[in-house]
Parts: C-alpha cells; sequence; structure tokens
C-alpha cells in the first residue's frame, strides 16, 4: 500500500488558515500561535469562528462546518492549522466537500479529537499532520524540538534531503525487536475507536499504527485494544507504536500497569512493537505525517521510526 498525496512544503509569505473546529480555545492561545506562525514568515489568517463559544464548542456544528469548508476551498491556503481538541470535530464528518481541496491541498495540523480528520483526510486520499496545536505553541521555547519539527516538515527542510527523516528514542522493556515497513496511521485511540465500522475507519492492511490517549481509564483502554483484537485489525497491522497514555489514575485495576496489559493483549503478535513512543498529550508530541510511508525498526537499546518522503 502506498503512501497518500503530500500537500506542498511552505514557502516565506504563504498563508496558514488557524481555525477551531472541536472545542473552544482560550484566545490567548490563539494569539500565541499567531505569533510563532507569523515568526515563521508566514500570512496567519483567523477562520471567521476561531475564538467563538457555544457551550463548549467553538461555536455551533455549522459555523464550525463553514470555517473548515471555507479554509479547505481556500486557493491561496497552504496549511489548516486546528487551534486545539477536545470534542466536536466528528460533527464535521461526512458533511465536507473535497472537490477544491483536491486542486488546491493543504496540510492539517493536530492531534487529539483532530484524529477524527486526519482519518477523513486520509480516507480522501491526503497524507496530514499529526501534531501539536495552539497551545504548544504558545507556551513552548522558541527552540522546542517538536515546534521545531514542525516548522522543518511544513517548509521541506526535514524531509528534502537525501537521508531518510526519521526519530530515535531509547528502548523498552516491553518492546517486540524488528523491522515492518508500512503507512502510518493513527492518533487518539478513542477518537479513530469512534470511527470503527465507518468509512472512515483506519485500514488495518500494511498499516503502522500509533497509539495514546488522555484521560481514559486503563479497562476502557483495555477494552478498546480487544475491540481491535478481536475485530482482526492487530493481526493485519505491520507494526504498532504505543504512545504515551496520561492523565488517569494507575490503580492496577487490571492486576498490572496499562503497559503491562496491553504488553499481554499484543504478545503474539511477530512485528515490531515499541512502547513509551514520544507521542500524545505531553510536551514531547513529536510531528507525525499521518499517510507517509514508514519504516519502524525496533531495536534492544533503542526505536527508530524513518519517513519515505521521496514524491513520485
Amino acid at each position: 500500500m502506498g503512501s497518500l498525496i503530500f500537500p506542498p512544503y511552505l514557502q516565506e509569505g504563504d498563508r496558514v488558515i488557524v481555525l477551531s473546529p472541536s472545542s473552544k480555545i482560550d484566545k490567548s492561545f490563539l494569539k500565541g500561535a499567531y505569533k510563532r506562525l507569523k515568526s515563521w514568515g508566514l500570512e496567519v489568517v483567523f477562520a471567521k469562528h476561531a475564538g467563538s463559544s457555544n457551550g463548549t464548542y467553538a461555536g455551533n456544528i455549522r459555523q464550525r462546518l463553514e470555517d473548515l469548508q471555507e479554509a479547505m476551498d481556500d486557493e491561496e491556503a497552504k496549511v489548516i492549522f486546528c487551534s486545539r481538541g477536545g470534542y466536536g470535530a466528528v460533527h464535521l464528518i461526512g458533511k465536507l466537500d473535497f472537490t477544491k481541496f483536491r486542486q488546491h491541498p493543504k496540510w492539517l495540523i493536530g492531534f487529539s479529537d483532530i484524529t477524527a480528520l486526519h482519518n477523513l483526510f486520509q480516507q480522501n486520499g491526503f497524507a496530514s499532520l499529526h501534531a501539536p496545536m495552539a497551545r504548544h505553541l504558545t507556551v513552548e521555547p522558541e527552540d522546542d524540538f517538536c515546534t521545531q519539527a514542525l516548522k522543518d516538515i511544513l517548509f521541506g527542510q526535514a524531509l528534502g534531503g537525501t537521508e531518510a527523516f526519521s526519530y530515535v528514542c531509547p528502548g523498552h522493556k516491553l518492546n517486540h525487536k524488528g523491522e515492518g515497513k508500512g503507512v502510518l496511521r493513527g492518533g487518539n485511540l478513542s477518537v479513530f475507536y469512534g470511527l470503527r465500522g465507518t468509512p472512515y475507519d483506519i485500514p488495518a492492511e500494511g498499516t503502522i499504527l500509533f497509539i495514546e490517549d488522555v484521560g481514559e481509564r486503563p479497562h476502557a483502554v483495555e477494552r478498546m485494544m480487544y475491540n481491535l483484537k478481536l475485530g482482526g485489525v492487530l493481526d493485519k497491522l505491520s507494526g504498532l507504536i504505543i504512545g504515551q497514555f496520561t492523565e488517569y489514575e494507575e490503580n492496577k485495576s487490571l492486576g498490572k500497569d496499562l503497559y503491562g496489559a496491553l504488553a499481554d493483549l499484543v504478545k503474539e503478535y511477530d512485528y515490531p512493537i515499541c512502547f513509551d513512543f514520544p507521542v500524545g498529550h505531553v510536551s514531547m508530541n513529536v510531528p507525525l505525517i499521518n499517510g507517509a510511508a514508514v519504516t519502524l525498526k525496533v531495536g534492544k537499546k533503542e526505536v527508530k521510526l524513518s519517513f519515505n518522503t521521496e514524491r513520485e
């Protein structure tokens, strides 16, 4: 299975549209994102309802849909930057028109609840960026690794050379050693779990799946993973990346900690599996290209995730 269509890399002066497709956001983070993106030499435009509020959402469904559709249709824009996640992106699935977007593809950036939009964009044939959002760009310093990695990816500086763009992280005692090639897909476990059985589900065959979550109790995570197991998804993967699970109480209700329970659940698979990868609701949340062809190499001492970014 090949990689998806990569939107064009950025150049100085290109337009970024900042919008809020899910929950409402503190406007100080919108200002922070504006400042950071502007410092990269980009034209930063806020969607009409980027700072709006409707209950917990950044506007009602019609307003959020209007903002995203207008951004997708904008012929000059090169990036759709989601300000935050939360909940609400699923309201927009099935209501968006990709006709103009196909003529002028753009990078979709975000994570957490934005996983639903990543699935949608992949289902329509486009790679996208699972990456930090407005709060991260506001509170982290200019030389922050993930912020710089995001900039380098967008401008093609991390991807255009002869060497593969890659991340390396330490090994973990629960890892399964090996090497696998496939298409990188994934994101927030509970969000893409909510799209299981729909046209926006993640295809399992040839996928290197990455997962993370926040605020989910261990038994709920295990239940979702059993769904993937019993549904045959885990059987068909080419690799599995288990990221950060945060903001939950580790009470060992499963008889062991969460990673230990997940290790038992996946022990039968012979493809590479790594634990504790730096992706999730943490400051070290490395940008990942959803839909890119990658190689996952899990060794005894380190894990290397390499992106094949050659364009046809």
